[in-house]
């Protein structure tokens, strides 16, 4: 195919978290609203004169200083996170809104405030107890939790107008966002998609951590070329999956897949389209912010949640994914010492094969992509069985 016109410019935004869209957009008076979990709703962060920057680590090799503070034996993520701000690297944030999603990350969130690595007058830190139901109680508590740390903080700290006006104005422009990463997200479900996963997936990080006033209009652009761009002759991937799990924000990761012969054509881990790309939609008689704060907690994924009710919803909604996008299997990752994913993924490679009739391909993963080789190896071991599926089922036909 055709190269996407500003595939290699999205490259770059990614290599470093104050990238060039962020630097211009601090330079215009913004300010950079840090998080690193769905729990804080992204739409909340980009209220008038604010823009949301979701956290990563790009190219940290070494969490050494880190790991001083927090123990070798945490999530990798969180460490690469600490040890980035240490460095400097987040000097251009006005605030960090944390989520007590898992201990690691509260502890690495805490680390911000103890250790000031952000150099920034306005700097603070705030960090709500999200619940882990969905039912009323629940809700009225998210509520509670996200009026007091995160929209009382930005009113009361940073001026920011969090008024009934100003945050559905901040809703119809994130859904402007989503309707456009959907769309183009939705070409992967033809049977020879226009776009590869790799593509999708650098696409889908450059709008969670740029400015979206200034990324969409890139997007827009990218959207009207795939609507015109010629798929390969044959279609080049042996299999198609599904990729679920915890954060997955190095696009090189989805390359390796899809060198070893699976297109991911779903993404439903932390930085993935599922969730975050569904449109809030404002009942009647309803406040943008209780429109904000019930979407948010119904669409969660996270493996936080114990109730029976939001486990089935996970696995029901990787099957879905499997069935719209037309995957053969699913891959399921974890993060390396990560409790929660841990769990799920063996729960969830349990349900969708055994109850669902889909196969599953679990790993833990570094977060820095460093060894390939066992990786590999795991890629091509479950490209090979579901080709030896569909001969199966061919032959019994």
């Amino acid at each position: 195919m055709k190269d996407l016109k500003h595939l290699i410019y999205f490259q770059n935004l990614l290599q470093e978290s104050h990238n060039e869209l962020v630097s211009r957009a601090v330079g215009e008076g913004k300010l950079a609203l840090g998080y690193n979990c769905y729990y804080i709703p992204e739409v909340l962060l980009n209220l008038p004169g604010c823009f949301s920057s979701r956290l990563r680590a790009p190219r940290c090799q070494s969490a050494d200083v880190a790991t001083y503070y927090m123990t070798n034996r945490n999530c990798p993520y969180v460490r690469s996170i600490l040890e980035r701000a240490i460095e400097g690297g987040y000097n251009y944030l006005s605030a960090l809104f944390g989520a007590e999603g898992c201990a690691a990350m509260e502890r690495m969130e805490e680390h911000f405030f103890l250790l000031k690595p952000v150099k920034n007058d306005k700097f603070f830190v705030t960090i709500i107890d999200p619940p882990m139901k969905e039912d009323k109680t629940s809700l009225d508590y998210y509520k509670q939790q996200l009026r007091l740390k995160v929209v009382d903080a930005m009113h009361e700290k940073l001026g920011v107008d969090t008024s009934e006006e100003a945050m559905r104005q901040a809703i119809a422009e994130f859904n402007e966002l989503c309707d456009v990463v959907t769309e183009i997200g939705n070409f992967r479900k033809l049977e020879n998609p226009p776009i590869t996963g790799y593509e999708f997936h650098v696409i889908q990080l450059v709008s969670q951590v740029c400015p979206h006033y200034l990324i969409l209009p890139y997007l827009k652009e990218t959207l009207e070329e795939l609507r015109t761009r010629e798929s390969e002759p044959v279609f080049p991937f042996r299999a198609r999956v599904v990729v679920a799990g915890s954060e997955i924000d190095d696009p090189e990761f989805t390359k390796l897949l899809e060198m070893c012969g699976a297109m991911a054509v779903a993404d439903r881990y932390c930085f993935g389209s599922f969730p975050s790309r569904e449109r809030i939609e404002i009942a009647e008689g309803e406040s943008a912010f209780d429109a904000i704060c019930r979407h948010y907690l119904h669409w969660n994924q996270c493996a936080r949640f114990m109730a029976g009710d939001k486990i089935d919803q996970r696995h029901t909604e990787v099957k879905r994914l499997v069935d719209e996008f037309r995957a053969d299997g699913v891959i399921y990752e974890s993060m390396k010492f990560c409790e929660f994913w841990s769990y799920e993924k063996v729960l969830a490679s349990h349900v969708l094969t055994n109850e669902m009739g889909v196969p599953c391909c679990t790993i833990e993963k570094e977060y820095a992509l460093g060894s390939v080789g066992q990786l590999r190896t795991r890629f091509q071991a479950f490209v090979e069985s579901l080709e030896i599926k569909k001969i199966q089922a061919k032959e019994a036909e």
